[in-house]
C-alpha cells in the first residue's frame, strides 16, 4: 500500500477511535470503535501483525498496572475511603466555601498522585459534589477542581497517570528520581491552579453556606494502610527492578480478598472494576498510533524534538518550553494518550528533561479542552449523570486562564530541579 494512503487510513482510524471515545454516547465503550479499527489496520496491512504484537507486548505490563490500580481504587471506595474524605472535608471546612476548596485541592491532589487520576474523576467527584450539596454550597469550584487536579496533579508519580507510566517504562528513570524531579513542578502547578480558581470562582466562593451535619462513619484505616504500603512498595520495587504492576496487583489482591471474605464484593464486580474494555481500548489505540507513526508522522516528530540531553541553561529551558507547548497542543488535538505514544520515542532520545517536559505538556495541557484527556470526559459524564452538566464556556475560559501560566511555570520548575538535583 502506498505510504500516503496508509497514513491517511491510519489517521482516519485514530480520529474515529478518539472521536467515539470522547464524543460518543456514555454507554458506548471506548473499545467499541478502537478495537475494530485496529483490527482493520492489521487486516489491510497498514500495521504488520508482528508490529502490532510488539506494541501490545510492550504495553502489557503498563495496561496490567492500569487494571490493578483501577481495582485498588474501586475497592478503596467500597471500604469507604471517598465517603470518609467527603465527611472530613465537610467537617473541617466549617461551612466556609474557600476552606472547602482548599481541602478539595489537598484531597484531590493526594488521591490523584496515589490512586491515579481515574480515581479522582470517577470516585472523588461524586463525593465532592454530594458534600457541596449537603452544605448547600455552589458546587462548581469544587467539582471543577476535581477534573483540573486529575490532570495537573498527576505529575508527581509514575503511577499517577497512564501517560506517566508509559514514559516511566521507557525513560530508565527510577521511581524515586521521577518523583524527585517532578515534585517542584507538581507543587507549582497546584499553587497556580488554586490561585486562579480563587479568582475565577470568586462569586461562587462568596455565596453564603449553610452547614449541614457531616455525618459519621467508620474510618477506613485498613484501606489507607494498604494504600500507604503499596506506595512504599512502588519505591522498593523500583530499586529491585520489579515492575510496578506486581506491587499494584498485590495491594489490590489484599483488598479484594478482604472484600470477598466479608461478602462486600463478588468476583465479577472485582473483575469489572478493572475496566477490561478500557484496557482493550488502550491496546487498540496503541496499534492505531503505530500505524500513524510508521507511515511518516514519527519521522516528522523526530525531526522536531531534540536528540540529545538538554543543559541547565537558557537554551535548555527554551527547548523544554517548546516541547511542553507542542505536547499540549497535540494532546488537545488528538488526546493526550495517543500524543504520548507518538512523542515518547523521540522524547526519550532527547533525555530525561525532554521526557518530563513532554509529560508536563500532556498532563497539564488537557485542562484546556474536553478532548485533551479521557479523564475529563469521564468527569463530565459523572456530572451529567447527576443532572449537573458543566458549561463548555466555563470550562474553556478556566482552561485559558490556567494552562498557559501553569505550563510555563511547571517547565521552569522542572528546569530548576534538573539544575539543582543533577542525577
Amino acid at each position: 500500500m502506498p505510504t500516503a494512503a496508509a497514513e491517511c487510513i491510519a489517521i482516519i482510524a485514530l480520529i474515529a477511535a478518539i472521536g467515539a471515545a470522547t464524543l460518543g454516547p456514555a454507554r458506548l465503550p471506548e473499545a467499541a470503535v478502537a478495537a475494530p479499527m485496529a483490527g482493520l489496520l492489521i487486516a489491510i496491512g497498514v500495521v504488520r501483525p508482528h508490529a502490532a504484537a510488539d506494541e501490545i507486548g510492550s504495553l502489557g505490563p503498563t495496561v496490567g498496572f492500569l487494571a490493578a490500580i483501577l481495582v485498588l481504587a474501586h475497592l478503596c471506595d467500597a471500604e469507604g475511603v471517598f465517603a470518609a474524605a467527603g465527611r472530613l472535608m465537610a467537617r473541617r471546612s466549617r461551612g466556609e466555601p474557600v476552606r472547602l476548596l482548599g481541602l478539595v485541592f489537598v484531597v484531590a491532589s493526594v488521591i490523584t498522585a496515589l490512586l491515579s487520576l481515574d480515581a479522582t474523576v470517577v470516585l472523588l467527584t461524586p463525593a465532592v459534589f454530594a458534600t457541596a450539596a449537603r452544605m448547600r454550597l455552589r458546587a462548581r469550584p469544587h467539582v471543577y477542581a476535581c477534573t483540573h487536579l486529575a490532570n495537573s496533579a498527576s505529575l508527581l508519580l509514575p503511577v499517577s497517570n497512564l501517560t506517566n507510566l508509559l514514559a516511566f517504562g521507557a525513560s530508565g528513570l527510577s521511581f524515586g528520581r521521577f518523583a524527585e524531579l517532578m515534585a517542584l513542578p507538581w507543587l507549582v502547578v497546584i499553587a497556580i491552579e488554586y490561585a486562579v480558581f480563587r479568582r475565577f470562582f470568586a462569586g461562587d466562593l462568596a455565596h453564603p453556606a449553610t452547614l449541614a451535619p457531616a455525618g459519621t462513619g467508620p474510618a477506613p484505616v485498613f484501606a489507607c494502610v494498604v494504600v500507604a504500603l503499596t506506595l512504599v512498595g512502588f519505591g522498593v520495587a523500583s530499586t529491585l527492578s520489579i515492575a510496578p504492576v506486581w506491587v499494584a496487583a498485590a495491594g489490590a489482591a489484599v483488598l479484594a480478598v478482604r472484600a470477598l471474605v466479608r461478602r462486600g464484593m463478588t468476583p465479577v464486580r472485582v473483575l469489572a472494576a478493572s475496566n477490561p474494555l478500557f484496557c482493550i481500548f488502550v491496546l487498540a489505540l496503541a496499534v492505531i498510533v503505530r500505524g500513524v507513526s510508521d507511515h511518516g508522522l514519527a519521522h516528522a516528530v523526530t525531526r522536531i524534538l531534540p536528540r540529545h540531553d538538554v543543559h541547565a541553561d537558557a537554551a535548555g529551558l527554551l527547548t523544554m518550553l517548546l516541547v511542553a507547548l507542542g505536547a499540549a497542543v497535540l494532546a488537545n488535538l488528538i488526546n493526550n494518550l495517543p500524543a504520548t505514544l507518538l512523542l515518547l520515542a523521540p522524547a526519550v532520545a532527547g533525555g530525561h528533561g525532554i521526557v518530563l517536559a513532554m509529560l508536563i505538556g500532556v498532563n497539564v495541557g488537557p485542562n484546556l479542552t474536553y478532548v485533551g484527556s479521557l479523564a475529563t470526559l469521564l468527569w463530565r459524564r459523572t456530572l451529567v449523570s447527576r443532572g449537573a452538566e458543566p458549561a463548555v464556556g466555563d470550562f474553556l475560559r478556566l482552561g485559558a486562564a490556567v494552562v498557559p501560566l501553569a505550563l510555563v511555570a511547571a517547565v521552569a520548575a522542572l528546569w530548576a530541579a534538573l539544575a539543582v538535583l543533577p542525577g
